[in-house]
């Protein structure tokens, strides 16, 4: 079976969930540079329980708009300081674990966020890796379709 169906399979286990309503929402950020070759370089992090490639993401924070809250997670979970879109990119579904183990369909809202500066210390600097990758890489690396799809969308596109 591959990481698609088997991520396709664990969510349609939650198709009446999801079409009651029952999603929560969060904000995510796509953090991206533009390296010295003129390509553009996405940063992946781990996530803190499994040890899997996806993007910063987090929970919608009171009195900050969404890009906001998406230049947060980026600061807190990757240590890169930034400017996102204030359009969202695009959206992807994955199954959030809650801390009582509960399993919850997500939908993230993802933002561009230019990256301006990295730092090595951060919030959560002691929990997560993070690497720069290619698009495509990125792409390869998280499991989420969706998420592989907006990844892969900026194969050609420019930093402007």
């Amino acid at each position: 079976m591959t990481n698609k169906e088997t991520h396709l399979s664990r969510l349609a286990a939650y198709a009446d969930v999801i079409m009651r309503g029952g999603m929560v929402e969060q904000v995510g950020a796509i953090c991206f540079r533009t390296s010295l070759q003129g390509s553009i370089e996405i940063l992946l992090v781990t996530t803190r329980e499994t040890g899997r490639w996806t993007i910063p993401k987090g929970w919608p924070i009171k009195g900050l708009k969404s890009h906001e809250a998406a230049e947060r997670e980026a600061w807190e979970e990757a240590g890169v300081k930034g400017k996102a879109r204030k359009r969202p990119l695009g959206y992807f579904t994955y199954l959030k674990t809650l801390d009582d183990g509960t399993k919850v369909p997500s939908l993230v809202e993802v933002h561009l966020v230019e990256v301006k500066k990295a730092f090595t210390t951060f919030p959560e600097s002691r929990e997560r890796s993070v690497e720069w990758l290619s698009p495509v890489v990125a792409a390869r690396r998280v499991q989420e379709p969706e998420l592989k799809g907006l990844l892969a969308s900026l194969v050609n596109r420019s930093a402007a």
